[in-house]
């Protein structure tokens, strides 16, 4: 399967480069996989394609400010670190720029040595360890040091950094937001509990197996980088009891499509469990996990858009993507959204 199966044109202007206002002000694309027939409405009216004993899950990572500007200890010479996951022992995955000019050995100063991370061990595409010192506690260190990691296609600056945290945002640890969540307001949220909508939680921490571009021709030659994921006893048992009654789960985001598969694929049924996960959906991955799929639109020829195309048909996601754009929606993580039904 080719990569470039996978492409489509967007005009610059459709990409959002702010959130909207409200939240659930953004607009809805309603997607039928089995027919391929679309709707359009508000985000806020969500509710009404739902019904009671429907179970959503949602993603609650957190997003650090994983994104650091320091200098090189003996040139002085400014480096880019962005933190993507915590390997333990103070030793984080890091994404370095510029790349060449950090090898093992090298000591990056941040805050007048606050912070110091000294690279322990090179891999590929940029990719380094650290480690990182430091005295008291790392979160709080970052958020005086660091900045939100905003995706390279947004230019504009974020005034309010909790704008690229969902409200229900709580396990730090994601290098980059679970964008399909930042469309729930806390009031959205209650009132589809009140209709009765099953909401339940699982973790995955967002690094570079989400969003690192694909650099080769074949789909299948992919590799995914690893992220964390967790889930607990109680999401185990409202996802089984659901299975069990034939009841809807509907995933929020890719990244919450992405455990649910992993969990299911490793021990047919859901359980509390955690680790690490590096699978790849594309077209012709059979779901196991999921009903239903709410998700942003996404940029070509990435990973997120094979997932989307494998649930709902690479026909129908190329045609709602083409839909979308005569219509004017906003894309990629500040953009509309899409219910895959």
């Amino acid at each position: 399967m080719e990569v470039k199966d996978f492409d489509y044109e967007l005009p610059n202007e459709l990409i959002a480069q702010t959130p909207l206002e409200k939240r659930d002000e953004s607009r809805l694309l309603v997607l039928n996989k089995k027919n391929g027939e679309i709707n359009h409405s508000i985000f806020s009216n969500l509710i009404d394609y739902l019904n009671k004993g429907d179970v959503l899950v949602l993603n609650d990572s957190k997003v650090i400010p994983a994104r650091l500007f320091g200098v090189k200890e003996k040139t002085n010479g400014v480096i880019e670190l962005l933190l993507l996951k915590d390997i333990g022992n103070n030793i984080w995955e890091v994404l370095v720029k510029p790349a060449r000019k950090v090898k093992a050995g090298t000591i990056i100063k941040f805050g007048n040595d606050v912070l110091k991370a000294i690279c322990i061990k090179e891999l590929d595409d940029g990719i380094k360890h650290f480690e990182l010192i430091y005295e008291g506690i790392l979160y709080e260190i970052l958020d005086r040091l660091g900045e939100m990691p905003l995706p390279p296609y947004i230019t504009n600056k974020l005034e309010d950094k909790d704008r690229y945290q969902n409200v229900y945002a709580k396990n730090l640890g994601s290098a980059a937001a679970p964008t399909a969540g930042l469309h729930f307001t806390n009031d959205l949220l209650k009132e589809l509990e009140k209709k009765g909508i099953i909401i339940t939680y699982i973790t995955l921490h967002v690094g570079l197996g989400t969003f690192r571009p694909i650099k080769i021709d074949k789909i299948e030659e992919h590799k995914m980088y690893s992220e964390f994921y967790n889930m607990d006893n109680n999401t185990a048992n409202i996802l089984n009891k659901a299975k069990n009654e034939k009841r809807k789960i509907i995933s929020v985001g890719t990244t919450s499509t992405r455990t649910l598969e992993t969990i299911m694929n490793k021990h047919n049924k859901f359980v509390e469990c955690s680790g690490w996960t590096d699978i790849f959906i594309y077209p012709g991955y059979t779901f196991e996990a999921i009903d239903g799929l709410i998700t942003n639109f996404h940029l070509p020829k990435s990973t997120l858009i094979m997932l989307v195309s494998a649930f709902a048909g690479k026909e129908n996601i190329m045609n709602a993507y083409k839909v979308a754009i005569i219509n004017k929606y906003r894309f990629y993580s500040f953009g509309d959204c899409m219910l895959i039904k």
